[in-house]
């Protein structure tokens, strides 16, 4: 569980003492650093990201050393820093001032694909989920909950109502924002939760003055779409990718049938159809996607998406699961793609003053997850390379580009 604030309040003053106590004592300290290796060698590379996070809320910043041993993390030595990656199982390296020194001056050679990205802004996160949301039904949500990094909730009554204004990265749960449930009807509207889910949704979009579910969502992805226009950052996995653009195309359009808004689609709609071919039959033992790699010095906001200790990850499934290449316009970055194959797994791109990254799949530890399965303990897998990357995220906001070399 995330810790409250009021649970840390004496933690954190007898922390502040300490940080006072070591700034005091520069001839013992001096410029020491604290190094969170991010190589196979770490012990918990999730957690580590929640001990980054962790150290921005408490006033202090994190260089993000780019490409050095996996997408390392620096930061001012401290016995309270190092007491907390202790508690969280975070491996750490004391680093003397001579050899921080020897550290930034490798990252930073003209020769190397390295930099150094300071993280200095706490993100405000907020995560896009009904109300009848489960921590466990969302990758996102469970990589925070296990990284202990905090996230507010929000769904349509907050984007209709300006509130995202408040935050500066947002998540899409696995939403259908076409209205169509997503198209779980085949298989489960006989379903319990299905017909609850029909129900509130219904009540929601008639509460909020509109007469469908389809027409509500097609305003919230405007929202939506203001809100990355205005310098916010996007980040969505599996159906929420495809179904934002998807009611983004059919803003004039109806493509709902009967059972999803009580009337057929309109004669001519054919921007969501079902796929002619069936998915092709894979085999989880040899479905993995490879990760592009990019200049650090040149290109470091893909680069900071990609840092990972393996540039091979293992591929899931979800309803969405991959985005086909030909189709995907030229001014998005590839971050990942399956090789030999149209599948893109990972992009990256800009819209106005924001940008948004798309990750195909449900959850990068399940395979295939189905409804009703138990949900991911990421005890298990402190070390997942599928959820570094969305974690990798989740820091995006705070970075700042260094000028001058440290």
């Amino acid at each position: 569980m995330i810790r409250t604030a009021i649970g840390l309040k004496h933690y954190v003053q007898a922390a502040f003492i300490a940080i006072v106590v070591i700034a005091a004592q520069g001839s013992a300290f001096g410029q020491a650093k604290l190094l969170i290796p991010m190589d196979i060698r770490q012990t918990d590379h999730l957690k580590a990201y929640g001990v980054a996070f962790w150290i921005l809320q408490h006033n202090g910043t994190v260089d993000w050393l780019l490409n050095y041993r996996g997408g390392s993390f620096m930061l001012d030595f401290s016995d309270v820093a190092a007491r907390e990656c202790r508690i969280r199982g975070v491996l750490f390296e004391p680093a003397s001032a001579s050899d921080a020194s020897s550290i930034y001056a490798e990252v930073q050679r003209e020769d190397n694909n390295m930099d150094v990205v300071r993280l200095e802004k706490v993100p405000k996160i907020a995560v896009y989920v009904p109300p009848t949301f489960k921590p466990w039904d969302d990758a996102v949500t469970i990589a925070l909950e296990y990284a202990e990094i905090p996230y507010t909730k929000v769904w349509d009554e907050e984007v209709l109502s300006g509130k995202l204004a408040d935050y500066d990265w947002l998540h899409l749960h696995h939403e259908d924002f076409t209205g169509q449930y997503g198209k779980f009807y085949a298989n489960y509207r006989y379903a319990q939760w299905y017909i609850d889910q029909q129900i509130l949704y219904e009540k929601e979009a008639k509460r909020l003055g509109f007469k469908k579910v389809s027409e509500e969502k097609k305003a919230v992805t405007r929202g939506i779409k203001e809100f990355v226009g205005n310098g916010g950052f996007m980040f969505a996995m599996c159906s929420a990718t495809d179904s934002y653009d998807i009611a983004l195309a059919a803003e004039n359009v109806d493509i709902c049938d009967v059972m999803f808004d009580g009337d057929p689609p309109d004669p001519d709609s054919d921007i969501d159809i079902p796929p002619s071919d069936p998915p092709p039959i894979r085999d989880p033992n040899t479905d993995y996607f490879t990760l592009f790699e990019f200049s650090a010095k040149y290109d470091p906001v893909p680069s900071m998406l990609s840092q990972n200790h393996v540039s091979i990850v293992k591929g899931f499934m979800g309803q969405t699961t991959a985005f086909r290449k030909s189709l995907i316009k030229r001014t998005i970055t590839i971050l990942a793609q399956r090789e030999g194959t149209e599948e893109v797994r990972y992009l990256h791109g800009n819209y106005g003053r924001g940008t948004f990254t798309w990750y195909g799949g449900h959850d990068p530890e399940d395979y295939q997850h189905a409804v009703g399965d138990p949900p991911t303990d990421l005890s298990l897998h402190k070390n997942s390379p599928g959820y570094r990357l969305i974690l990798n995220n989740v820091l995006f906001p705070a970075a700042k580009k260094k000028q001058q070399k440290t």
